[in-house]
């Protein structure tokens, strides 16, 4: 038998494989086994009523897909009296996702889901700062330890820093995020991106700029997640273009201690569980007992320092 449980995050997860926020909802359970799951991560929860962004929200593109979905949600209070129940009863790890608009609103909303039942919570701070002009949180190291340090102070439960692609200081973002207590780092959101239509000449998007996801990405996402991991001594979880077992374990070589699967569910719902059978099989190959031996073994000669300005001159 192989093990594929690892630590991660302040969590036990019986394999390292769970779905993205935004991808992932209590109805997929008529399909998925959630028992099976790392953990089950679901769609962020806002303070208030959230209607979204305007249609077309989804616009498929080579290798991926761009959404401007605009975080609609129930708010708060629903989701406490509606929502959360529907995931009591599976024996993953729930690991809610918030989103605010400020810090202040961030510490609230964290401690209204420091709830029996929430086994650690996801802070989209990828999303915009209105008291920073509209920039996302993690975009800066500065903007991101404020936050962390508000959520810190809020809740005891383990903090899991959502963090932006769109940024050129992710290893400074990473070690800000730590500083300020988080307990692992997902890397990363989507990476703003947006196309035309030539016959309309047209965005494909309502609001014509959105996030692009799929496997277009793994390899942009894939090295900033390597950076991470070597910028912080917390768990790296790698989010960006995994479908197969086979991407799942490029993250786990670069140091990820875990995964999250998106853009894949929506084309194919068993996607999750089919990474989850692909690594024991490989493990099995391999002769390898535990998924733990596989974490952070990649091996790489090039000096650090130098490694990244070499690499694009």
């Amino acid at each position: 038998m192989v093990d594929l449980s690892i630590d991660c995050g302040g969590l036990k997860l019986a394999n390292p494989v769970m779905p993205a926020s935004g991808t992932f909802s209590h109805e997929l359970a008529s399909v998925v086994d959630f028992n099976r799951l790392g953990a089950m991560v679901i769609k962020t929860v806002t303070p208030e009523k959230r209607l979204g962004n305007p249609t077309p929200r989804v616009s498929e593109v080579p290798s991926g897909m761009l959404n401007s979905i605009g975080i609609p949600s129930k708010g708060i209070d629903r989701f406490i009296a509606e929502t959360l129940p529907l995931y009591q009863g599976f024996t993953a790890p729930l690991v809610v996702s918030i989103s605010a608009n400020t810090p202040d609103e961030f510490a609230a909303i964290c401690r209204r889901v420091t709830l029996p039942g929430v086994a650690a919570i996801e802070v989209n701070i990828s999303c915009p700062n209105l008291e920073d002009d509209g920039r996302a949180f993690a975009m800066r190291p500065a903007t991101t330890l404020q936050v962390m340090q508000r959520l810190r102070e809020a809740t005891d439960l383990p903090l899991w820093a959502k963090l932006t692609p769109n940024t050129g200081e992710i290893p400074e973002v990473a070690a800000a995020a730590e500083e300020g207590g988080a307990d692992a780092l997902v890397v990363a959101n989507t990476i703003l991106a947006m196309s035309v239509d030539i016959r309309t000449r047209r965005p494909t998007l309502g609001k014509v700029m959105g996030g692009l996801s799929g496997p277009a990405v793994k390899p942009i996402i894939l090295r900033m997640a390597y950076q991470c991991v070597r910028s912080v001594s917390i768990p790296v979880i790698g989010c960006g273009g995994i479908s197969t077992a086979e991407d799942a374990l490029e993250y786990l070589m670069v140091g990820c201690r875990a995964v999250q699967v998106g853009t894949a569910t929506f084309l194919h719902t068993g996607a999750m569980t089919d990474v989850i059978d692909g690594l024991a099989d490989w493990c099995r190959r391999m002769g390898v007992e535990r998924i733990e031996e596989v974490v952070g073994t990649l091996s790489s000669s090039a000096d650090d320092g130098n490694m990244v300005w070499e690499a694009i001159a």
